[in-house]
């Protein structure tokens, strides 16, 4: 299923790293490098699905996602992308439908998003 995936990353290593893992698997991936520009690019676009970080300058992952929740009625599914320790804690506190801990394995990535897309697990 090719999907639109917004990455909302500030650090670009690791912002291209997961555009290239889901570009390679057919998903068109915008970047966003902070939670600002991440609910402009919701505006142009919908997601199907949003990867994000929670530590980011200008607007942080937490803010993002209670302003994102405010103002969608459908909201793309969450997948908190972070390297704290109690990632599924932060993911749990935005309610976020899943975590990946930072460094990931790209499949890992790969396998998480296709799960949330396919209609069976929402």
């Amino acid at each position: 299923m090719t999907a639109r995936v917004l990455v909302v990353e500030d650090d670009p290593d690791l912002a291209a790293l997961e555009a290239d893992v889901l570009e390679e698997r057919g998903h068109a991936v915008e970047i966003a490098n902070n939670g600002k520009e991440a609910l402009e690019a919701v505006q142009r676009a919908a997601p199907d699905i949003i990867l994000l970080d929670m530590k980011m300058p200008v607007m942080g992952g937490r803010e993002f996602a209670e302003e994102y929740r405010r103002r969608e009625s459908r909201a793309a599914p969450i997948v908190v992308v972070t390297a704290a320790d109690d990632a599924q804690r932060r993911a749990a506190e935005v309610g976020a439908s899943a975590w990946i801990g930072k460094p990931f394995d790209p499949e890992k990535l790969v396998e998480k998003v296709a799960s949330l897309l396919d209609p069976a697990h929402r």
